[in-house]
């Protein structure tokens, strides 16, 4: 996963680091920066394919600027300074990059320096370290470090390509996703991004491939999902991916009738979305989604963070969210390391600055009581909150 990251000179952001964990949760108010990072690492994605033309920025969720605005704009000094963005990984692997533009019409960002430094720890056991010491192949003048070196050279460097390409995994195809109503009511349109674009569009084909895994576990678990919804009792998905059949069927279990998507409410479509995007083995290992809560009700906010949570570890995926509604924030677990609450602000300068709130510094009651997160939020222990009104 990715465990730190290092931006300067993107948006807002001037110069901020950040360690995050699996469920990586941002607040803060309207114009803070929560998605400026978020768009940082669509930024680094993109590089990655070689595809920072504007329009491919754009169908992954990230707001293109003119040139001079995607850096830091708080000195006129800097509309021609470069971007810089790294991404640290376990066992010290860091990717480097430099992101340049000579704020020419028509011109696009290019990379100016791309630095990688991933490191293989190899483990010696005894047959091995005899095998150095005794060998005839090796002069007795080569240290056991050198004659290390020779035997592993060739196995480093392959092993260093495959730490590469798997750490790339979290990097490749990185998408900030918004669903939006529409879309999800008439998935089976698909869009410019497969298998799923930013607003949700592809939903139909992408259930229709799970539904075919010979493992049942993750449709299953995406319809165990929709249990959240009292009212559901059962979906069915078409079996046939090349067919045109448009349409899932819903079963409400108080109607004697079935429905379609398309007379589905909205927020039972947005739980369909989001579950099936964390379960499907073809999406992006990491990803981000803007405002989490929108059209759920908040009870309902509190048990999708923490099912979102669950299913990121089994699943082996790395999330990003942003929200605004306060009972989000009770569904993270501040015990669990791998979950983080980050507020967001700017300083006297403008610039972006993101504060974790940890079990050490989480607010208490004025008589010393645990608060809850969403209680803290609203009352503006957290931060987070609008200061002009």
């Amino acid at each position: 996963m990715i465990e730190k990251i290092h931006i300067q000179n993107f948006k807002s952001i001037y110069d901020l680091e950040l360690e995050v964990g699996r469920v990586n949760l941002f607040i803060g108010e309207n114009g803070s920066g929560k998605s400026n990072l978020l768009e940082a690492l669509v930024f680094v994605s993109a590089s990655e394919s070689n595809m920072l033309a504007n329009e491919f920025l754009v169908s992954r969720g990230l707001r293109v600027p003119e040139p001079e605005l995607m850096r830091s704009a708080f000195e006129e000094k800097n509309k021609d300074k470069n971007i810089l963005i790294k991404t640290s990984f376990s066992k010290n692997k860091n990717l480097n990059y430099e992101f340049q533009h000579d704020n020419m019409a028509y011109s696009q960002w290019r990379v100016l320096d791309q630095n990688r430094n991933i490191e293989v720890d190899l483990n010696i056991d005894n047959e091995t370290l005899d095998f150095l010491k005794n060998n005839k192949y090796f002069s007795s003048t080569e240290t056991l470090d050198e004659r290390l070196y020779k035997v592993f050279k060739l196995g480093e460097d392959t092993l260093s390509k495959q730490l590469g390409l798997k750490i790339l995994q979290y990097l490749n195809n990185f998408i900030i996703y918004s669903p939006e109503n529409t879309a999800l009511r008439i998935f089976e349109k698909e869009g410019q991004i497969q298998p799923l674009g930013i607003n949700g569009e592809g939903l139909l084909k992408l259930l229709k491939i799970v539904n075919n895994y010979e493992n049942k576990s993750y449709i299953n678990t995406i319809i165990e999902s929709l249990k959240l919804f009292n009212w559901f009792e059962d979906i069915t998905i078409p079996t046939d991916i090349s067919s045109q059949e448009d349409k899932v069927i819903i079963k409400d279990k108080y109607l004697y009738r079935e429905f379609t998507q398309r007379s589905a409410n909205e927020g039972f479509l947005f739980i369909l979305f989001y579950i099936t995007l964390i379960v499907a083995k073809e999406t992006p290992k990491a990803f981000a989604i803007d405002n989490i809560d929108a059209s759920l009700n908040p009870k309902l906010c509190t048990k999708l963070m923490k099912i979102l949570t669950e299913l990121a570890h089994k699943y082996d995926k790395q999330i990003f969210l942003t929200t605004h509604n306060p009972a989000i924030l009770d569904g993270i677990d501040l015990n669990d390391e791998e979950q983080k609450l980050f507020v967001v602000s700017r300083n006297k300068k403008g610039h972006t600055r993101m504060k974790e709130i940890t079990v050490e510094n989480k607010p208490k009651s004025s008589d010393d009581e645990p608060l809850h997160l969403s209680e803290a939020f609203i009352r503006g222990y957290l931060g987070g909150l609008p200061k002009g009104f």
